[in-house]
């Protein structure tokens, strides 16, 4: 018989990491909570690094602050580029548009 994989939700992690630092102690916790006690210790770790962009779940990868930020503006100059592109082909084609309507 497998063991079924349980999933926990990201304000579960943080209360664990949460009571085990008011507690002071994280095996006691982990017993307490029916979980191990690496869990805890991986969450704290997660926890201090990322803050509040901590266990964003589903896959979505984890970001500082300042990561966010690059993510953010990586998109807009993204959209931006595009955005000119289109210009340029409208350009292209309202030009080709005149000069056809010139040589009548």
């Amino acid at each position: 018989m497998s063991k079924k994989k349980r999933i926990y939700t990201a304000d579960y992690k943080r209360n664990a990491v949460k009571l085990s630092a008011e507690k002071g102690n994280v095996a006691k916790v982990a017993r307490e909570l029916g979980i191990g006690s690496q869990l805890i210790h991986r969450w704290k770790k997660e926890h201090d690094e990322f803050k509040h962009n901590s266990f964003p779940g589903h896959g979505k990868a984890k970001l500082t602050d300042e990561g966010r930020e690059i993510a953010r503006l990586k998109k807009e100059l993204l959209e931006a580029k595009l955005g000119t592109e289109i210009l340029k082909k409208a350009i292209g084609i309202f030009s080709a548009n005149d000069s056809k309507n010139s040589d009548l």
